[in-house]
């Protein structure tokens, strides 16, 4: 039984259900801010990490900016009360409508991922007659250690402009009368724990700084992207990332020109610990080899495990039985809507209480309505 979670008061709220440890939220955020401006950085929240209101709100006190890579999501950062100024706009398939909202609404700076979008961008902005700030995308090739689906700066990545291309972009970029290039982007991927993966884009940055200025192309800004991990393994344990050695190996190892900045964009690191999937064990049906624990919590509520392969920690919060396995399943009509096997819990009952812990990102904003479910509410530490 867990004494992290308030599960008595947790029973007369319907299942399943996001919970928020909204005192965890507040010192992650203390700990990026008083980290990151040791050196002056400027941190952009990547959004699509988690787009709950009262998440926004505190990060937006927090003084943030806002990374998008969606119409979508800048209407919803402005309206959030973000300041335009600190939006920065990535995405590799940006529809005409989505450019139109960003110019109007003069945000910071457009991450360009290929000569095709540049050239939309810059027939848009000659309409309009508005002078648009991009920075290109580049693609360093450095391989991040983590889950082939979100690694993102390799080569055969769908992401950035490829290294070849770099001065041919730049040649067009000075073709455009309405783009002014601010600076040059990267992202390597995300969920990355071994942090000689950010010691090595540090490197590729810096030679492809050394290029532009051998061009004369001075950059105001160089966006290193996020990608820093959590434990998911041991979220009790390690429930705020190493943000100190983080921005720390970004601040030794970029060569930066005078008035330049570095921006990062963080997303999962903010929020992942502080939210969690709460459910209730519908069933303990005994298999063959295993015995499994039906919750009703599905792959819709959390797609992660199903898409990913993700391991999420799983706790029975009201039990404390002896340990037993179960597989840990949900009631979607697929397969694939399992949390995970051999899972160590105290013996379960039916009406029993699971945490799925780490959730805060990738969970309630990927929230789906398939078999008609009704999508989780979200209920916070500092109201219950």
């Amino acid at each position: 039984m867990s004494n992290y979670f308030p599960a008595e008061k947790f029973k007369s709220i319907p299942t399943p259900f996001y919970f928020y440890d909204m005192g965890l939220l507040e010192q992650t955020l203390q700990k990026v801010k008083s980290e990151s401006d040791k050196y002056n950085f400027v941190v952009h929240y990547a959004i699509k990490a988690n787009a709950n209101d009262r998440i926004l709100e505190r990060i937006r006190e927090y003084g943030m900016g806002v990374d998008c890579v969606s119409g979508f999501e800048v209407k919803k950062a402005l309206d959030m009360g973000f300041p335009a100024q600190g939006i920065v706009f990535a995405g590799v398939g940006k529809a005409d409508w989505e450019i139109e909202m960003g110019i109007d609404n003069n945000i910071a700076c457009f991450n360009v991922e290929s000569t095709a979008e540049l050239d939309v961008i810059n027939e848009i902005a000659t309409r309009k007659n508005q002078k648009v700030k991009v920075a290109m995308r580049i693609n360093p090739n450095v391989k991040a250690n983590t889950h082939k689906y979100i690694t993102t700066g390799l080569d055969e990545n769908k992401f950035g402009i490829h290294q070849m291309d770099v001065e041919k972009t730049v040649d067009a970029i000075t073709k455009m009368d309405f783009i002014n290039l601010e600076g040059i982007h990267f992202h390597i991927g995300s969920q990355i724990m071994d942090l000689s993966s950010f010691s090595a884009l540090c490197e590729r940055v810096n030679e492809i700084q050394d290029w532009f200025e051998e061009k004369g192309i001075a950059l105001k800004t160089i966006n290193v992207g996020g990608g820093l991990g959590i434990d998911y393994n041991k979220p009790a344990e390690n429930p705020i990332p190493d943000f100190e050695n983080y921005f720390r190996i970004f601040s030794e190892g970029i060569k930066l020109r005078p008035g330049q900045e570095i921006h990062f964009e963080l997303g999962r690191s903010v929020v992942g610990q502080c939210g969690n999937l709460i459910s209730k064990v519908l069933y303990v049906k005994e298999g063959v080899k295993t015995n499994f624990a039906i919750i009703d919590g599905g792959m819709t509520d959390l797609i992660r495990p199903a898409l990913y392969q993700a391991y999420h920690k799983i706790e029975n919060i009201t039990s404390n039985g002896s340990e037993e396995k179960y597989d840990v399943v949900g009631p979607i009509c697929e397969s694939s809507d399992s949390f995970g096997k051999d899972i160590e819990l105290p013996k379960t009952s039916r009406g029993d209480l699971m945490a799925i812990r780490s959730a805060g990102a990738y969970g309630e904003v990927m929230v789906s309505r398939y078999n008609l479910r009704e999508e989780p509410k979200a209920y916070y530490s500092d109201q219950l």
